[in-house]
């Protein structure tokens, strides 16, 4: 099936997969973004709202850039208690239209927060253009998941003219990482062959099964993002969890019932995280061996940790539309979250 060509166009009826394969193109795009407003200006936190899609490049940045102030993705109506008048606070949409982060900007807006607003259109960029806040406009995607690296690049470049990221990495770094991305994607496309397509090869091990992703804290971004597109893409139930706190809990729940378990599980590792976290991994194989089925081991290719997130986070998005295939659904439309906005009202 996933190396039926005449198939996957059929059912892809929206391109997901060309749209991951050509997603490096978006760690080149320029943001026409004017920080004039914003210089000068000192800030003690960062405050980051959106939903959905559009709260996920939040969430990776958290890894990569990283900051140096109080950082806090808010998902909520209501905004953090702390919020002040030396908050940067960032709205982010990619409709313009999320009712939640139209209504935590408005609570942040009494407080005198600096605001920047990335969003492709709708009431944030009335908002933007009535306020003059600082504006990064989203260029069109199918769904807000996939434009995840034009986000992280959006959010780089407010960083970027404000200094506020740690070490200063800028969107150089995003841009030579491209090279990176557009080279590692090949290898999973839809022409090349269940054999030779590691991608292909993990939905087939995931498919009929609710799927459970780990991750150590510097790929838990990415492990949040794979069951995100297990749901949406896939259409199949998932989730996540990050160690060390998986071996706090999580871990005991996996030791009785019979091994053969209903789930698949994936292990997103990294050489760069802590020591005692790889350590982690291999302990809990170990002791969970015959209690829970046997890990898919993701070992995350690149030098830097920008590299591996970047990898990670692609190779998710292909494992993911070729498990919606095996599925027989269509990895782009999330019809039922349409229609759940609609009867909200």
């Amino acid at each position: 099936m996933l190396d039926d060509l005449k198939y996957i166009h059929q059912r892809d009826g929206q391109d997901a997969l060309g749209i991951a394969e050509r997603q490096w193109q978006q760690l080149l795009h320029k943001f026409a973004f004017d920080s004039s407003s914003l210089k000068g200006k000192t800030f003690d936190s960062i405050v980051y709202t959106g939903m959905g899609g559009s709260a996920l490049a939040a969430l990776v940045s958290k890894s990569w850039p990283g900051y140096d102030l109080p950082f806090e993705v808010c998902r909520s109506y209501h905004i953090p208690a702390y919020v002040s008048p030396k908050t940067l606070f960032i709205a982010a949409s990619y409709s313009g239209n999320t009712e939640e982060t139209i209504s935590a900007l408005a609570e942040a807006e009494a407080t005198g927060v600096v605001v920047v607003v990335i969003a492709g259109g709708g009431k944030l960029k009335e908002i933007a253009d009535a306020k003059n806040y600082p504006y990064l406009d989203f260029p069109k995607v199918v769904q807000p998941r996939y434009a995840l690296f034009y986000n992280l690049k959006a959010i780089t470049t407010i960083l970027e003219a404000t200094g506020l990221c740690h070490g200063n990495p800028s969107c150089e770094a995003l841009e030579t990482a491209a090279e990176f991305v557009k080279q590692s994607v090949a290898d999973w496309t839809a022409v090349v062959p269940t054999e030779k397509n590691p991608a292909k090869k993990l939905a087939l091990e995931l498919a009929g099964k609710s799927v459970a992703i780990y991750a150590g804290p510097m790929l838990a971004p990415a492990a949040y993002k794979w069951k995100i597109n297990c749901n949406e893409n896939a259409k199949n139930v998932a989730w996540w969890n990050e160690l060390p706190e998986f071996d706090h809990n999580e871990l005991t729940g996996w030791t009785s019932h019979p091994v053969d378990k209903p789930y698949a599980i994936v292990e997103l590792r990294s050489n760069l995280e802590h020591p005692r976290v790889q350590k982690r991994f291999e302990v809990g194989e170990r002791l969970l061996s015959g209690r829970r089925p046997a890990p898919n081991i993701v070992q995350a290719q690149g030098e830097t940790l920008l590299e591996q997130l970047l990898w990670t986070l692609a190779y998710g998005d292909f494992v993911t539309m070729y498990l919606a295939l095996l599925n027989n659904v269509d990895p782009s439309p999330v019809d039922l979250v349409e229609k759940f906005k609609r009867e909200l009202g």
